[in-house]
């Protein structure tokens, strides 16, 4: 990304207009990938695929991560992201792809996906969950082909469709065992693997079937087939292949930062300073369901979620944890519709939309180490292409339900939200034309974040506006009182000499390594010919920084 971003200021200069467009290009390019990924790897149809890309294409919450400059990261990383996903899936047979686990017959691809997998996440963090993505793919899709007949029907290619001869380990007629005759009720791509499941109940509303279920468990355990674990040691070798090498490259990372994660304070996130558990876990999970709800409806969007902008939850009868059991339940039937893979046709769709939704947003949930932030919106720009495809297959299952008037009107209506979309994300693009409309504009949506009437008191400041930049600084203290820089640049500001003294030396209580405040302390002692006592403070603390 910084070696992107040399070449960019040495081909063109500090010139903003190339920035952006390297970045609107960048977007486009992952556009195309994501459109080429759905058509190869997710529906396996061209209409349904640009549906994809064309959602993609136009959501708002994008707009952070293609107008900024550091967003440039994140548009970037998605980029290979998708690169590493398809090299992965081309460095496996695809001739033997359905059954059980085909084997490697592209090293070349495969070590070209680790490769673009350590570039996606030495551009950002979120990149290395390419490498999770990419084997619970293998696991649970790469091992159940679906095919399309000559009048377009979709069928699953069974034991006794096979692709390839039948591999010696696997007894010799597929429904003979032993000189025992034996009926296999299941014809899916699992039924050549393991033992007879159950018979089929009857079909009934919930997504999932015990006889899925019990398919599942079959294949997961599958204690007496013998021949389990050489069936999947082509998934095994990879996945080891995999494990150990992005275990090698997260010492490497942690070795680059020093063997230390990033410091943050309590206003970057403070859900993460309360020092009651229930606080964090409840903030936590709402958290999750706040940035899905970004997703489904980008109606209030800002550059900036810190200090304030979503006060925490402190107690489970707080009204938002409904939106946290929501998510809940979602995620939860969305989890067991993939377990029901074994069975139904569609599996590929919700599996990819699904790992392409969570995964990425893994590292972002504070699940594992603090994040410096509340909500970014620049970091939703990997986990929407998950949320994409999700739209797509629901809007294809919907249809599917409806009559052909019904099916033109959700078309419409899918037109409308598209058009929308494209409306907001070019309001969203004016927003960022400017240091004041940006600054402005976060103080007309979050008027109760500390943080935007803080910038917007430092353009004002720099503008030479101090009335109004007082105003917006004083606001701020307001909303956060534990504001050291606040404090400080107010100090700048007050012509109350005794009045910006106070402001200074509570901004070193609050934060002894404040450089700027201690400097305007110190100034402030020489103006009033007190060298001696400036001295003895500028001693004090910077032996508290040492």
């Amino acid at each position: 990304w910084w070696a992107l971003w040399v070449l960019n200021i040495f081909l063109t200069g500090m010139n903003p207009f190339y920035f952006h467009a390297v970045n609107v290009i960048l977007h486009c390019l992952v556009t195309l990938v994501l459109m080429y990924t759905c058509d190869k790897a997710v529906f396996r149809n061209r209409g349904l695929a640009f549906a994809t890309a064309l959602l993609f294409a136009v959501h708002p919450i994008h707009t952070e991560a293609v107008a900024g400059i550091v967003g440039r990261a994140d548009v970037l990383a998605c980029l290979l992201f998708l690169l590493a996903f398809l090299s992965y899936n081309r460095s496996v047979d695809q001739h033997h792809v359905g059954e059980c686990f085909p084997p490697t017959t592209s090293p070349f691809f495969l070590l070209l996906s680790l490769f673009l997998g350590t570039c996606a996440m030495l551009v950002k963090e979120t990149g290395i969950t390419v490498f999770g993505v990419c084997l619970v793919y293998d696991f649970f899709s790469l091992s159940h082909k679906q095919e399309k007949s000559s009048n377009g029907v979709i069928h699953q290619r069974g034991p006794q469709q096979p692709a390839s001869p039948q591999p010696p380990s696997l007894p010799a007629h597929p429904h003979r065992e032993n000189g025992k005759q034996h009926r296999f009720p299941h014809r899916g791509a699992w039924g050549g693997c393991h033992s007879p499941s159950p018979p089929e109940p009857k079909s009934s509303g919930f997504p999932v079937s015990p006889r899925a279920v019990w398919s599942l468990m079959r294949y997961l355990t599958a204690r007496s087939n013998r021949n389990f674990l050489l069936t999947m040691r082509p998934f095994l070798k990879r996945a080891a292949l995999v494990i150990s090498y992005v275990i090698v490259i997260l010492y490497f990372r942690l070795w680059l930062m020093g063997g230390s994660m990033p410091l943050f304070s309590e206003q970057d996130n403070p859900a993460s300073f309360s020092p009651y558990i229930l606080t964090r876990f409840l903030t936590y999970s709402y958290l999750l369901a706040f940035n899905v709800w970004l997703l489904l409806a980008p109606v209030t969007l800002c550059y900036d979620w810190q200090v304030g902008s979503i006060p925490l939850v402190e107690t489970i009868w707080d009204v938002r944890n409904l939106a946290t059991i929501l998510l809940a339940v979602v995620m939860t039937l969305l989890s067991l519709h993939c377990l029901a893979a074994f069975k139904r046709l569609e599996h590929k769709e919700v599996l990819v939309g699904l790992v392409f939704l969570v995964f990425p947003f893994i590292p972002a949930s504070n699940l594992f180490f603090r994040v410096g932030f509340v909500v970014a919106e620049r970091v939703l720009y990997m986990p929407s292409m998950g949320y994409c495809i999700l739209f797509v297959h629901g809007l294809r299952k919907l249809c599917t339900c409806l009559n052909r008037w019904g099916a033109t009107t959700l078309t419409v209506c899918t037109a409308l939200l598209l058009l929308l979309f494209s409306w907001k994300t070019v309001k969203q693009n004016e927003i960022w034309l400017s240091r004041e409309s940006l600054f402005r504009s976060g103080v007309q949506t979050l008027p109760h974040n500390a943080k935007v009437h803080y910038n917007y008191a430092n353009f004002l400041k720099d503008q030479g506006r101090n009335r109004e930049a007082i105003y917006h600084y004083r606001t701020a203290l307001r909303l956060y009182p534990r504001h050291a820089s606040a404090l400080n640049n107010l100090g700048t500001l007050t012509r109350d000499t005794a009045e910006a003294k106070m402001y200074y030396q509570r901004a070193l209580q609050l934060n002894p390594q404040h450089n700027r405040a201690l400097f305007n302390l110190v100034n402030f002692f020489f103006g009033k010919a007190f060298p001696k006592y400036s001295l003895s403070i500028l001693w004090a603390n910077c032996g508290q920084m040492t």
